[in-house]
């Protein structure tokens, strides 16, 4: 059955990659954002494989390769591999691995490209079948760690069990962030897991320049989605009417966003005569709204704020890591779907969980809130520990 499915999926997604290749070199060719991930993806320009036998990360979103620093820091440089499928990813797995840091090609060009490994450690959800088959195939011992499976997630999962089920064939060992992950896991055919918290809460990323904090009320929009700066806009206006000295330094997500939140920024602040600037004009927080169109100065915000309207969970995306604002202590707002972050918000106290509804409301009776604090920090040994097995 392994061999049959192997070969129908393969002979499948060749001809899906052929069918695509015309979309696909369009798509690179009219947006900026994929203008060089596509092209490295789906036809390996400037996208060589990996030197063999090393370790080999393989990640998808900035925040996901941020949290595996930990574990890259206390492994041999010269032996890592790394490999992402976004820009901001690889940005950031290239500031480990400069070397060996690629793009990972779409599956039937694994064929080709993919050589032995030692290990291949997967972040979270990134359940590529012909990556671990072939990996595993090929002599790497395959690990999926920071395992995750969400409320929101786990019944489409469900109904295709049967391919997880296959891909799990192919997958030694699973590091799970908690004990209702395991169970959704071995539902869908995981085997050998260990349960051991979230690594995102192992070794949070510190700041790293100290920025000068406005002597009055800092409120910090953290990496928000479209429809989530209009919410908070919204609900700062109303706040500013009881205090007007109050200030906010608002965090698009994603890069490509930033002008579009910078000309939101702009109306609001003509209509409602606020003064406005965009970070790398100035680092300075002395407007009433500051848009940061840079990556990399989130933490550097979190440590001098004093609340924090966490993105990602107004709108259903999942929510974002509460622990990178919680260690400073801030005062934490989220909406109501934070379900890829379940684990993280279990083990942090004073998180205040608002609908869209009651944010302007929230944040107006600010005073009421708690500063957070974090409970648990997860242990990333046990993850060492099997790779150390196979060097």
């Amino acid at each position: 059955m392994n061999k049959l499915f192997f070969l129908f999926y393969s002979i499948l997604l060749s001809v899906v990659y052929i069918l695509i290749l015309p979309f696909i070199f369009f798509l690179s060719k009219r947006n900026v954002k994929y203008r060089v991930s596509l092209p490295a993806r789906f036809f390996l320009k400037n996208n060589p494989p990996l030197t063999e036998n090393g370790i080999w990360f393989h990640v998808c979103s900035f925040g996901e390769a941020r949290a595996i620093y930990p574990l890259l820091e206390k492994l041999p440089t010269e032996l890592l591999r790394l490999t992402t499928t976004t820009q901001t990813g690889y940005e950031a797995i290239s500031q480990k691995q400069s070397k060996e840091s690629r793009y990972l090609p779409f599956e039937p060009l694994l064929f080709s490209w993919l050589k032995p490994q030692k290990v291949l450690l997967v972040m979270e959800a990134e359940f590529w079948y012909l990556l671990f088959a072939l990996a595993k195939r090929r002599g790497a011992k395959t690990v999926l760690i920071n395992a995750r499976m969400s409320d929101h997630s786990f019944p489409k999962y469900k109904k295709i069990a049967w391919l997880y089920r296959q891909i799990f064939k192919y997958i030694d060992e699973v590091y799970a962030q908690s004990e209702l992950d395991k169970e959704r896991l071995e539902k869908l055919g995981a085997k050998n897991i260990q349960v051991i918290g979230n690594i995102k809460l192992s070794n949070i990323p510190k700041a790293i320049k100290k920025l000068t904090k406005p002597k009055t009320l800092l409120i910090c929009g953290a990496s928000t989605h479209p429809t989530e700066e209009v919410l908070i806009l919204d609900a700062f206006v109303k706040l500013k009417k009881e205090e007007p000295t109050a200030r906010l330094v608002l965090v698009p997500r994603h890069p490509e966003r930033f002008a579009e939140v910078g000309r939101l920024v702009k109306k609001v602040a003509q209509d409602e005569y606020y003064t406005w600037h965009n970070y790398s004009e100035s680092e300075a927080l002395n407007s009433d709204i500051v848009v940061v169109d840079v990556l990399g100065e989130l933490v550097n915000i979190y440590a001098i704020s004093d609340i924090v309207i966490l993105g990602g969970a107004f709108a259903k995306v999942g929510g974002h890591n509460a622990g990178e604002a919680a260690q400073f202590g801030c005062k934490i707002i989220s909406g109501e779907h934070y379900f890829n972050q379940r684990d993280i918000f279990s083990v942090i106290e004073g998180i205040s969980i608002v609908s869209k509804a009651s944010l302007a409301r929230r944040l107006q009776q600010h005073a009421q809130l708690k500063p957070t604090r974090i409970t648990q920090i997860t242990d990333i040994q046990p993850i060492l520990d099997s790779i150390n097995e196979m060097l």
